[in-house]
């Protein structure tokens, strides 16, 4: 493997100063919202990485109005859509429309999924509530109302394995990943079924082609997250959890989400697990972050060379 030593330097200290100027951002928002300043400061910090921490016990004592909620709840989209969105769109040429194509479908995926829950899912007028569920989840960050479905835990979940951009700072298996890995099955279906047709695996409004080696590694990494996600769910029974909190946490932990009470683990008490049980949960959320496949390709290279 080689690397370029000027570009790594030219694309981290674009992506240092992005992350700083979002954080910023953020920051300067959440101001507006009449947040005092230190809770300010670590909501931003927590929006910005996806890290779902709270300065409160309660973000109901933060957060009170329904207004709130919904500024709330876009600006968790920070840490959803491309951390080069903003540069992207500040510098935006026409031959670079082929940049916008993930974030395009990212806005269509949330405005369907706000549709529905709006829809089917909106019987006690507390939207808001679930609109910050919504892109809590899809962000990984995971902090969430008390007022929120504990029954839509199940969907929540989907959500955050789901997960945000390529190039977000949130986890999940992608859904670009999806995306593609459904439209290439459909296409195989079609071509053994209509033979004399040429299917192309193409994204839709982008001229740009799905490789197969790249729907190989799509494959790949949905099949390491289902061991994972199996592995440390049998771990955490092991451990004395029943098989729903296994599995949940299980999910969680891979995707470095918090556990909140949109997802029914608000009582768990971490102070009172065993020294095994948090190693366990600490190394699959080191899988989880910086995804297994980049350690098995990396130690493909190095230890199989040629």
């Amino acid at each position: 493997m080689s690397f370029n030593t000027d570009e790594v330097l030219k694309q981290s200290s674009k992506i240092l100063i992005l992350y700083s100027l979002l954080t910023v951002t953020v920051f300067i928002l959440l101001n507006l919202m009449n947040i005092r300043v230190f809770d300010a400061f670590n909501l931003s910090m927590s929006i910005i990485s996806s890290g779902g921490f709270l300065p409160v016990n309660y973000i109901d004592s933060i957060i009170s109005s329904n207004l709130k909620k919904v500024v709330l709840s876009l600006i968790f989209l920070v840490s959803f859509f491309s951390l080069f969105l903003s540069y992207n769109i500040i510098f935006f040429k026409k031959k670079n429309l082929n940049f916008f194509v993930e974030d395009f479908y990212l806005l269509v995926y949330f405005f369907l999924l706000t549709i529905i829950f709006f829809t089917f899912f909106n019987q006690n007028n507390n939207f808001p509530s679930i609109l910050l569920s919504i892109t809590s989840s899809i962000s990984n960050i995971g902090i969430s109302f008390n007022d929120t479905y504990q029954n839509l835990s199940f969907i929540f979940l989907l959500l955050v394995i789901i997960g945000g951009s390529f190039f977000s700072t949130s986890s999940g298996v992608r859904f670009i990943k999806l995306y593609s890995l459904i439209k290439f099955s459909i296409n195989e279906l079609l071509s053994h079924t209509r033979p004399k047709y040429v299917y192309k695996n193409k994204f839709l409004f982008s001229e740009t082609n799905i490789k197969i080696k790249e729907i190989n590694k799509y494959f790949l990494t949905i099949l390491i997250f289902i061991i994972s996600l199996i592995i440390i769910s049998s771990l955490l029974t092991m451990y004395g959890f029943d098989i729903e909190t296994a599995f949940k946490l299980g999910i969680l932990t891979i995707m470095n989400t918090v556990n909140s009470s949109m997802y029914g683990l608000n009582d768990l008490n971490f102070f009172s697990m065993s020294i095994l049980t948090k190693i366990t949960l600490i190394v699959f959320m080191i899988i989880g972050r910086i995804e297994l496949l980049t350690i098995l390709i990396i130690s493909k290279k190095i230890f199989f060379r040629g």
